[in-house]
């Protein structure tokens, strides 16, 4: 666990940022209850936390407090500590409270619609496939899980147990990615040809699960280069083709277990090339350009939980700031509540994850790898 005095990946991006806004950003949405239900205004979607870490208890449930259309109901955690803490600052019954082993009397609980799972990568597909089996829908943090092959799984999970399932792509739900977005849709600029795009930070405590290979998966794409990689495919709307990078490690003893700092090219059918940095040894890399015939837009910063801003080849673009958490699971409540489809999926998961992959089996082999 990470140490008070050693600044995470969540308190990084609290302190390159400025401030989160009140407003929500209402999106696209799906669910499955009945009509009657989801024509009631002042009905409540309700959360329960799996994983009361830092980003729980700085992000996401404080972001509950201002839902319209979810609620902190509940929390699955293996300290009971913890547990006493949450239950008198929120409320939260003594039903309501679980540990991972008894994550199977969900099904008894109707008080409980969905599950955040919040835990380290690695217990991603556990903790998921057991909400699913409980009959909750799940909303998982990404990276979604630790290999393509446990995201299938998790999205085999749901689809049997008929619950929704999503990943926590929270830059998506904001009105300056949205933005970023249209731009690219609509091809204002042009059509794109170069993306650059990057994001990383310096990480402290070296005895923190992130630096553990088998709960995080892998180190720095894993944890924030993803964020790059989403901007990349969801600017383009296509699937990369081929992949090919390389890996820095100027540290192997804290970096043992995971990447430290990698860039990696991306070539899309289309014929645009993405060319993408991360790293766990360095600030300030927090940003997207997208370079199209008649211009060029993008964001910097890009990934922290506020201040982010769209800047374009006209002028920079202002947008409200909204708490990018809060809009995440109101568009999920939305979800369940009209039963449709999250616009960021399972399969938004499992398509990161597949490059991801690649990218590592570039730097094995020094060699460009084709996707699909």
């Amino acid at each position: 666990m990470n140490t008070p005095a050693s600044p995470t990946r969540r308190q990084f991006l609290s302190r390159t940022s400025t401030g989160l806004g009140a407003a929500l950003l209402v999106a696209q949405a799906p669910g499955i209850l009945s009509v009657g239900r989801a024509a009631d205004s002042g009905r409540k979607i309700n959360f329960a936390l799996a994983g009361l870490g830092s980003l729980s208890t700085n992000q996401i449930a404080p972001a509950l407090q201002k839902t319209k259309h979810a609620r902190l109901a509940g929390i699955i955690t293996g300290t009971p500590a913890k547990a006493e803490a949450w239950k008198a600052k929120y409320g939260i019954p003594d039903k309501n409270i679980y540990n991972y082993d008894t994550m199977v009397n969900l099904k008894d609980n109707p008080d409980i619609d969905v599950v955040y799972v919040v835990t380290p990568n690695g217990l991603h597909k556990e903790h998921t496939i057991k909400a699913a089996q409980a009959g909750k829908h799940v909303l998982c943090e990404k990276p979604m899980a630790n290999t393509a092959k446990d995201c299938q799984a998790m999205i085999n999970a749901c689809k049997q147990a008929r619950v929704k399932l999503a990943i926590g792509y929270r830059c998506q739900f904001t009105p300056q990615h949205q933005e970023c977005i249209r731009i690219a849709r609509e091809k204002e600029m042009g059509a794109i040809k170069i993306i650059e795009a990057g994001f990383g930070f310096r990480i402290g405590d070296p005895n923190q699960w992130r630096l553990r290979a088998d709960l995080a998966g892998g180190g720095a794409l894993m944890d924030v280069g993803v964020s790059a990689l989403q901007a990349c495919r969801y600017l383009v709307g296509e699937e990369p083709k081929l992949v090919s990078a390389i890996e820095i490690k100027t540290d192997p003893v804290k970096f043992a277990e995971v990447d430290e700092s990698l860039t990696w090219q991306m070539t899309f059918p289309s014929g645009v090339i993405a060319y993408c940095s991360t790293s766990y040894n360095v600030n300030g890399i927090n940003r997207f350009t997208a370079y199209a015939d008649q211009g060029w837009f993008g964001m910097d910063p890009a990934y922290s939980y506020s201040g982010i801003k769209v800047k374009t080849s006209k002028g920079e673009r202002e947008f409200e700031q909204v708490d990018h958490f809060a809009a995440e699971m109101d568009d999920f409540a939305r979800c369940i509540i009209e039963n449709r489809e999250s616009r960021v999926a399972g399969v938004e998961g499992l398509r990161d994850m597949v490059v991801i992959e690649g990218i590592y089996k570039s730097i094995k082999t020094g060699r460009t790898v084709k996707l699909g």
